[in-house]
């Protein structure tokens, strides 16, 4: 019976972790840090709710917020056209300002051109390489990068969608219009005079630094690795439609609060 119950005992934390437990939390910054974060990522109905709840009252606008995700969500399904009409009603000198986001968009409209010609073996690359050198093509000599991207992107029409090298394959991936989507939120974001990202992911950055940092001193115990409590399998943003995750349900209560940490 001994055996049993030291089997099954917790084991003692390290005061490291206890310290951690001990740093007094400020509950007014908390929530400024996890509304700053609602807000600018985009969860509205998410926003609304905490703002009730925690009994504060930010400048919520609302209507901003939505036409935020709706851009998203309309990069993430790959419809880059409505995107980028969407871009241009709310302000059309994003794009006019940017060029590399506007040349990033119409290149995922382009990917998006070449998945749909080449998902079938007659498919038709017309629209495809029209699209390519009317909108792309006299931009690409702007900049060496843009030349570079649009001919590793024509480079999809050459070979089979099936087996693509791994810079190619990259293109056809979901995650980058991700990245995208993020840089057009941050762009959106500045544009109205708002912080271009969200105050969380500088506590994250700032803490990884320290425990980095912490690591290579050696001065005392450091566990390698610190769990900053979120589950990346709930993360997801919240929908145009119906207040949920547009990848994920989050136990059906509401908005997941993590997302993909960066590179920022």
């Amino acid at each position: 019976m001994a055996s049993s119950t030291a089997s099954t005992a917790t084991p003692p934390r390290h005061a490291f972790e206890q310290n951690l437990e001990n740093v007094p939390l400020s509950k007014s910054d908390l929530n400024a840090v996890i509304m700053d974060y609602l807000i600018s990522e985009g969860y509205p109905s998410a926003a609304q709710k905490f703002a009730h709840e925690a009994n504060i009252a930010p400048m919520l606008d609302v209507e901003s917020i939505q036409e935020r995700v709706e851009i998203r969500e309309a990069i993430d399904a790959g419809d880059i056209q409505t995107a980028i009409m969407k871009i241009n009603e709310l302000n059309p000198e994003v794009l006019d300002q940017d060029s590399a986001l506007h040349f990033s968009l119409l290149r995922l409209q382009l990917i998006e051109l070449i998945r749909k010609a080449t998902s079938t073996p007659d498919g038709d690359i017309t629209a495809a390489i029209t699209f390519a050198t009317t909108h792309l093509a006299p931009r690409a000599p702007t900049k060496p990068e843009f030349l570079e991207d649009l001919e590793r992107t024509m480079a999809l029409l050459i070979f089979p969608p099936d087996n693509l090298a791994p810079n190619l394959a990259s293109l056809l991936d979901p995650a980058l219009r991700q990245k995208v989507a993020q840089q057009v939120n941050q762009a959106l974001l500045l544009s109205q005079g708002e912080r271009t990202k969200a105050t969380l992911y500088d506590l994250v950055n700032h803490r990884s630094w320290a425990h980095q940092k912490a690591l290579e001193t050696k001065k005392e115990y450091v566990p390698e690795h610190l769990d900053l409590g979120f589950d990346i399998a709930q993360s997801g943003h919240e929908s145009s439609h119906n207040g949920t995750s547009s990848s994920h349900q989050h136990n059906g209560q509401g908005d997941p609060m993590a997302t993909s940490w960066g590179p920022y």
